[in-house]
């Protein structure tokens, strides 16, 4: 279909403007460029055989889908907000919606979406490392939720997705003569609030898996990092790139944690949003 908004490809990130071809997808409301669709093909003849469990369990069904709730959210809003100056300017009120600029609150929750789903792809892609991902995971009894879940051989990481511009980086105020004080900053930003969000919610899964080891990360998407190194570790979380995120979840090989066992555990928990 031609777009009628602008959007951004969910696989590569590719910016789309209004009126570019790309697929839309009703499930996620999510758009795809052309060049991330692959060309259907003839499947090749495959032996009889019993189905093989592991597909059914890394269904996009079963993990959940990365920023489902956020894009929701960020659907409403817009519908209401379409709707308030459509009810404002009456007859006018189509080329009102076209020539308003979204309000910040709403875009948040899009740009907010895009972020999950940028990582959340990346994520997926470890599941020939062995690694188990859940996406957008409702905490019981609230309104919040957690972005990403990945289960590896040496553990549970809970990830909150962050796309946030501006350089992240660690302030140390004190020291020897006043007490020590960690601050995250993104720019100008003071995002140490994030920190104590993110432990909270690694509190929340530790309560769950008991011995299992639980480790929390920050990680920002598209944000101004650093060539060589950049990322750090503030509060026992770590703040850190996809990438690096990655790279660093498909190296935990050596492990005795039961991924398969673990994830049901932790999907019966926090259902998907």
């Amino acid at each position: 279909m031609r777009l009628r908004y602008a959007g951004a490809c969910r696989d590569c990130g590719t910016p789309l403007p209004p009126g570019t071809k790309a697929i839309y997808e009703a499930a996620t409301k999510t758009v795809r460029c052309l060049g991330c669709v692959p060309v259907a093909k003839s499947p090749d003849p495959q032996p009889a055989g019993p189905p093989e469990l592991a597909d059914e369990d890394l269904s996009p069904t079963a993990s959940g889908v990365a920023g489902s709730s956020a894009r929701r959210e960020y659907e409403r809003r817009k519908a209401k907000d379409e709707a308030r100056l459509r009810e404002k300017w009456g007859r006018l009120g189509g080329l009102a919606v076209a020539l308003s600029d979204e309000r910040q609150s709403t875009k948040a929750w899009d740009q907010g979406a895009i972020g999950e789903e940028r990582l959340g792809a990346r994520l997926d892609s470890l599941a020939t490392a062995g690694v188990a991902v859940l996406h957008d995971r409702r905490i019981p009894g609230s309104k919040a939720n957690i972005d990403h879940i990945a289960i590896t051989r040496q553990g549970v990481w809970v990830i909150d997705a962050k796309r946030y511009k501006g350089r992240p980086e660690l302030k140390i105020d004190g020291g020897i003569l006043r007490p020590r004080v960690e601050k995250l900053l993104v720019g100008r930003r003071d995002c140490t609030n994030l920190v104590d969000g993110v432990l909270k919610q690694v509190g929340l899964v530790r309560d769950l898996v008991g011995d299992v080891p639980v480790t929390g990360a920050l990680c920002f998407v598209e944000a101004d990092w650093p060539l060589i190194g950049g990322a750090f570790a503030t509060g026992g979380i770590h703040v850190l790139w996809p990438n690096r995120l990655a790279k660093v979840l498909a190296e935990q090989t050596a492990g005795d944690v039961d991924v398969a066992a673990t994830c049901e555990s932790v999907a019966s928990r926090f259902k998907s949003a």
